[in-house]
């Protein structure tokens, strides 16, 4: 089986950012998606890449840019697609809000949306899918060559833990503390095809594996495969998803930077003759799951010999390495932010500030729809305490 990639011309940009539909009262999650797309039909229906889309639960919709060269153009497209959303949502009591689960919201109340392939999906692998009710950001990045595509994957599954904890924001669920920093990477890291990439050698190896889950029925298409990091051979891309929901369109600005840096930085390198690094499969997996419990406090394996760092100070030369290369590619005020969420927290760590001064659930609910819709950081005492 010969898979086709079909290679962009440089690093391109793609960002799809799913938005919580919230009741602007109660602070619950509104089933409504399919309302909400219906009365958008230009942005929702027409062309092959609609700029709103359905999520597998009502109570998303999915905001998705064009093709973009530059992260301020993908920026400014979401921008102008969310104030068309806002038009359509507040009128009907509808507030958005991203955060990588809800806080209080029951998965159980959750409405599956009218797409076959979820409906496929929840009735093949049952009470894990039902359970997503889950909030992310992905970031396709362009890749120049097919060959460069699987060392690009592997060199990026370093980086997991790093895009994990400057993005989590999940450590409630269902009304509780989960004492994790995303519980959403455990949620949907239950899916059978779920997880880490696997750490192949080339880009034949990873058409020969796709064609054995095919023939082994483990997937109907390789877009099943729901890798952290993958590659999308339609797009011409490496798709990163490790990315929990963020409530701010400058953190997901951030999130585009730091993954159009690095792979363009690998990219460079790959075409000097450089051999990229490849981490083995246990530290990926171990780094991972730090920086699911412990977020931006993880201390990281940063070898096979099991040396390690703590993962805020390996952030700060992660950033400053990449400053030359954003600069190039006029991202470099998007990156900064990375460095502000270091300073001001990372949005698990502002829920958990608020909670700290005695906010509700709805609080934070609350500071998320401000922050969506005012763009910035909430300091938890901004928040009233009578449900936002």
């Amino acid at each position: 089986m010969a898979i086709e990639f079909a290679a962009s011309w440089g690093t391109t940009l793609g960002v799809e950012w799913e938005l919580q539909l919230v009741d602007a009262q109660t602070k619950h999650l509104r089933q409504e998606a399919r309302q909400v797309l219906a009365a958008l039909p230009a942005l929702s229906e027409q062309g092959r890449f609609p700029r709103l889309r359905h999520e597998i639960m009502e109570s998303t919709v999915e905001v998705v840019t064009d093709v973009c060269h530059t992260v301020g153009e993908a920026v400014a497209d979401l921008a102008a697609s969310i104030d068309a959303l806002r038009e359509v949502t507040r009128p009907r009591g509808i507030e958005l809000a991203c955060t990588g689960t809800h806080p209080i919201s029951d998965w159980r109340d959750a409405v599956l949306s009218p797409v076959q392939r979820y409906i496929d999906l929840v009735e093949q692998v049952q009470w894990p899918a039902r359970r997503i009710q889950t909030f992310g950001v992905h970031v396709h990045v362009g890749v120049t060559d097919r060959d460069k595509v699987i060392p690009i994957v592997n060199a990026l599954a370093a980086y997991l833990p790093h895009f994990l904890a400057l993005t989590a924001s999940s450590p409630y669920w269902k009304g509780h503390d989960t004492g994790l920093a995303s519980a959403r990477a455990m949620v949907f890291g239950q899916l059978p095809t779920a997880g880490p990439p696997h750490l192949l050698a080339d880009w034949d190896e990873f058409s020969e594996y796709m064609a054995t889950l095919l023939r082994a029925g483990a997937i109907r298409s390789i877009k099943e495969v729901w890798w952290d990091v993958r590659p999308h051979p339609d797009f011409g891309t490496v798709e990163i998803r490790m990315f929990d929901g963020v409530p701010t369109l400058r953190e997901v600005g951030m999130a585009a930077a730091l993954c159009q840096c690095l792979v363009t930085l690998f990219d460079q390198q790959l075409d000097r003759g450089y051999t990229l690094p490849r981490p083995a499969a246990w530290v990926v997996r171990d780094n991972k799951w730090r920086a699911t419990r412990y977020g931006l406090d993880a201390i990281v394996i940063t070898d096979d010999r099991g040396n390690t760092t703590p993962l805020r100070d390996d952030l700060y030369e992660l950033i400053r390495e990449l400053e030359p290369v954003a600069d190039r590619l006029g991202c470099a005020e998007h990156l900064k932010v990375a460095g502000e969420v270091l300073d001001q927290g990372a949005p698990y760590e502002r829920q958990r500030a608020i909670r700290a001064e005695g906010g509700t659930l709805e609080d934070l609910v609350g500071a998320a729809v401000i922050e969506l819709a005012e763009d910035r950081f909430v300091g938890p005492r901004e928040v009233g305490h009578d449900g936002g």
